[in-house]
């Protein structure tokens, strides 16, 4: 019996575990989003960070990372193109919350260190990946003359 499709190219280990990483993190992006909803909507703390009980500088950050970070991890898991800018805006906003306006949002150290930590592992992830599909045009591009 003759296989009617082409064989689709094997993913290298390279792929495989970015894949795994982006899904990680996609994880942790509903996660990160649903907090917010649950804060907004008053199931969280008590119900003392309602959206109506908010700040303005909360009401808008809140509301913004409750729509983002669910989005991003969708694009995450999908591992599409949009999935990581998305993320680094809710990373982006979430440090400049707690580093640079500590006294409207409170001081938190170990947020915008994991998303240093994500944004470093992205990086290295990107340029083997790169180094890889290098590697591979070479030798599809190879020519030898006698």
């Amino acid at each position: 019996m003759e296989i009617d499709s082409p064989a689709s190219p094997k993913r290298s280990i390279a792929e495989i575990l970015f894949v795994v990483f982006l899904r990680g993190i996609a994880i942790v992006c509903l996660w990160f989003g649903l907090q917010y909803w649950s804060m907004l909507v008053g199931y969280s703390f008590g119900g003392r960070a309602r959206f109506d009980l908010l700040t303005l500088p909360w009401r808008v950050a809140g509301s913004a990372l409750a729509v983002v970070f669910p989005v991003a991890s969708l694009g995450l898991w999908m591992a599409t193109s949009w999935g990581p800018v998305l993320w680094v805006i809710g990373a982006g906003t979430q440090i400049l919350m707690y580093q640079v306006w500590p006294e409207i949002f409170g001081r938190n150290l170990v947020v915008p260190l994991l998303h240093g930590l994500v944004a470093a592992l992205y990086i290295l992830f990107r340029i083997a990946l790169w180094v890889e599909e290098k590697r591979k045009f070479e030798e599809r591009v190879r020519i030898d003359l006698p």
